[in-house]
């Protein structure tokens, strides 16, 4: 069994109504009903879209230093994301699949390192 991350990039979404982002909660939440019930979930949550909300941990310069707001502003950030635990490579497509069509925006995949 391996681990692996299906994740998005906030840039992904594109601009929709709210109407839209509510008909496509209760389909990402059936996914991960579903992977619950295959016994191959881990974790998997959204995150706070506003990246000023965001902290850094820094031990960079020899001293733990903690910053508010992101570490570098950049459009591009980690919107949401699932851990999960399969068999192999195709059964991971296989979630995928399923979340990017739940989710109505693209994901990508990888594996954990052993």
């Amino acid at each position: 069994m391996s681990k692996y991350l299906i994740y998005f990039n906030q840039a992904w979404v594109g601009d929709h109504s709210e109407a839209w982002f509510a008909s496509r909660g209760p389909l990402a939440h059936a996914v991960v009903t579903d992977m619950k019930a295959a016994g191959v979930y881990v974790f998997a949550g959204g995150l706070e879209e506003d990246p000023q909300d965001a902290f850094s941990a820094d031990t960079t310069s020899g001293t733990l230093t903690f910053t508010d707001g992101p570490y570098l502003n950049n459009p591009q950030f980690l919107g949401g994301f699932a851990v999960i635990e399969v068999a192999d490579e195709p059964a991971a497509r296989q979630w995928a699949g399923k979340v990017a069509e739940a989710c109505g925006w693209p994901q990508e995949v990888r594996r954990f390192k052993p």
